[in-house]
């Protein structure tokens, strides 16, 4: 496994952009720990490792992720992303245990969430009672995870009533990750069969709603209908 991850890293010290790296610090609220590789680099990095067995991946992204560098990180949901096929309930408390011990960051919540979480999910559905679990943990990353791992389910039109369910359960999250999180999986429903329901539940809970939340569940929806909520949203 050492030399695994060490071969990983000599890969990603070869392609180091120190300008790329200082704009990816600068990019974050958060402290990161970057080697300083562009995204598109790092992926073809892992793609050199997606033949180790299901077993192998997992120790071998437990111990990248422990290592906090952002890089590491996308190595390891890359890589584990190729076994999707393999993806079970027992992977999904992987995965839970992941977002509260090593998730520190809004991109390793997402990529992870998203690309992984959500495909769980989709093929589980009754785990989305832990995610109504997740909307009230103390960990602000655990908290978005609830949220974002809908979207990509949700922009198809699946699960509508949990998407509103745990939207309900965070309407007045003080964290603004959180909110943006939130915001962003009523934003990606609207693009869906679901729209009208979805502008609905905006329009009822615009005034709970901080204005972070409301401001990005809101940007795929026409202009006028934008104004409309906005200039409402306001008190008299």
């Amino acid at each position: 496994m050492n030399n695994i991850i060490n071969s990983i890293k000599k890969e990603l010290q070869k392609n180091i952009d120190l300008k790329y790296k200082e704009g990816a610090t600068n990019y974050f609220k958060e402290t990161i720990k970057p080697y300083g590789v562009r995204t598109p680099i790092v992926r073809k990095i892992a793609r050199n490792y997606r033949r180790l067995d299901f077993k192998e991946t997992i120790k071998l992204c437990e111990e990248l992720l422990k290592s906090k560098y952002f890089e590491f990180g996308v190595v390891a949901f890359t890589l584990i992303g190729f076994h999707k096929k393999k993806f079970t309930k027992e992977t999904f408390k992987i995965f839970e245990s992941w977002v509260k011990k090593y998730v520190d960051n809004w991109a390793w919540c997402d990529f992870l969430c998203t690309d992984l979480i959500g495909y769980v999910i989709e093929k589980h559905p009754e785990l989305i009672n832990v995610l109504e679990i997740w909307t009230s943990s103390k960990n602000r990353w655990v908290r978005r995870a609830a949220a974002v791992s809908l979207i990509k389910p949700a922009k198809r039109g699946l699960f509508l009533k949990d998407v509103f369910k745990i939207s309900n359960l965070m309407l007045q999250d003080r964290d603004d990750m959180v909110q943006k999180g939130v915001g962003w999986l009523l934003k990606e429903t609207t693009n869906s069969k679901n729209r009208n329901k979805v502008v609905g539940f905006i329009e009822k809970n615009k005034f709970k709603m901080p204005r972070t939340m409301l401001r990005y569940s809101i940007e795929k929806l026409d202009e006028k209908t934008r104004k409309h909520i906005l200039k409402s949203s306001r008190s008299p």
